[in-house]
């Protein structure tokens, strides 16, 4: 709507943010927008130490088998609590939001409705979809009756390192009640992504926990999405300069890990863009889908004046239709492809790999695209 609104009003337009989106990386390629970067040395200058663990690291880890946290996210925040506040990012909220089976690591359900089981407290076992309490489960595929935390969540974490640091505060803020800010005095605060709170003078470092959590989901901005929440959090954090530390668990040879160590959102934007310009993803497509009986969508698809670009992905038949919907439904689902997709692509990805000026801002100079004044209408981004 902005976008719509400077165009049609003359006006200019800013976007400003910690990490860059995919739709802004391609205002810029378009050449609608314009980029306000920072240097890289003021970026240096400003943004913390960025530490990875992966996979590999945890295998080898002896503490990391007995505890969630491997041996460099305790000695950072050891550290880091010598000298002021610091942050612990978890990406679920409550106790323990899933569970499975210790001996087959089966995900742990509901025997009434299928649902999954989460410990809502210590001895509290109860189904996320229906709510009922289950007292006497047991597993149906190796009947083994021990339970594991397939995902731990925050309000777990802040229990867990409330006993690891018996004589730091901690500090939770979540859905059920969001900190502002926190004093600058040392503690824990345990957070979920997009509410955590400021700390005075800046943290003293930060531990970004399960980035596998939100890498894996089936989501296409998956990445884009993770690496947002991990450079807001890491804004927050004091500069390398002034003993600033981020621990990041995740796989570091991931491209958004990648792109958190060396704070260049910009890079990762511009690289998956042009990767979804090869495929034909959003934002230089946009997907609908008609469904309907079979004479009307071959009369909408004779009628419709799609352009010539456009893509008809069927049509096909609408599955498991319910009994009070007549049968015999199909669904086509057309695909209106960009000018930046297909085979141009290629070029455009040599490009995004040799533009050295499109950095981000930094954790005290923040990525701002403006637009030229002017009554172009904004690209189709999606």
């Amino acid at each position: 709507m902005a976008l719509l609104r400077a165009a049609q009003d003359r006006c200019g337009f800013l976007l400003g943010g910690w990490s860059c989106t995919v739709e802004a990386a391609q205002l810029v390629e378009t050449g609608w927008a314009g980029p306000l970067v920072a240097g890289r040395e003021r970026v240096r200058a400003a943004a913390p130490l960025v530490r990875t663990v992966g996979d590999q690291d945890l295998a080898r880890d002896e503490a990391a088998r007995a505890a969630r946290l491997p041996s460099l996210a305790w000695q950072t925040a050891r550290e880091g609590l010598r000298h002021g506040p610091v942050l612990v990012q978890v990406p679920r909220r409550g106790y323990v939001p899933r569970m499975a089976c210790a001996t087959c690591r089966a995900p742990a359900r509901c025997v009434h409705c299928s649902g999954p089981l989460q410990a809502q407290g210590a001895d509290d076992l109860r189904c996320d979809w229906c709510g009922r309490a289950e007292s006497g489960w047991h597993c149906p595929e190796c009947g083994g009756f021990r339970l594991r935390a397939q995902v731990v969540g925050a309000r777990r974490t802040a229990e867990e390192l409330g006993r690891a640091f018996p004589a730091v505060p901690v500090r939770t803020s979540g859905h059920e009640h969001v900190l502002d800010t926190v004093p600058g005095a040392p503690a824990l605060v345990v957070s979920t992504p997009g509410a955590e709170p400021v700390a005075e003078g800046g943290y003293a470092a930060a531990l970004l926990l399960d980035g596998w959590a939100m890498l894996s989901r089936p989501d296409l901005r998956a990445g884009e999405d993770a690496l947002r929440r991990w450079t807001g959090a890491a804004a927050l954090v004091r500069p390398q300069s002034a003993g600033g530390t981020v621990v990041v668990v995740a796989e570091p040879t991931l491209r958004p890990v990648q792109a958190l160590v060396r704070w260049d959102p910009v890079g990762h934007a511009v690289r998956e863009l042009a990767e979804r310009s090869e495929l034909g993803f959003p934002p230089v497509s946009r997907m609908a889908a008609v469904s309907g009986p079979t004479e009307a969508v071959a009369e909408f698809l004779r009628a419709v004046q799609l352009p010539p670009q456009a893509e008809i992905l069927g049509p096909v038949p609408v599955p498991a239709a319910p009994p009070d919907r007549p049968a015999g439904r199909v669904r086509p689902s057309r695909r209106a492809v960009g000018p930046g997709a297909g085979p141009g692509a290629a070029r455009q990805r040599r490009r995004a790999d040799r533009r050295p000026e499109v950095r981000p801002g930094g954790p005290h100079g923040p990525r701002r695209q403006h637009s030229r004044p002017g009554p172009r209408r904004p690209p189709d981004i999606g």
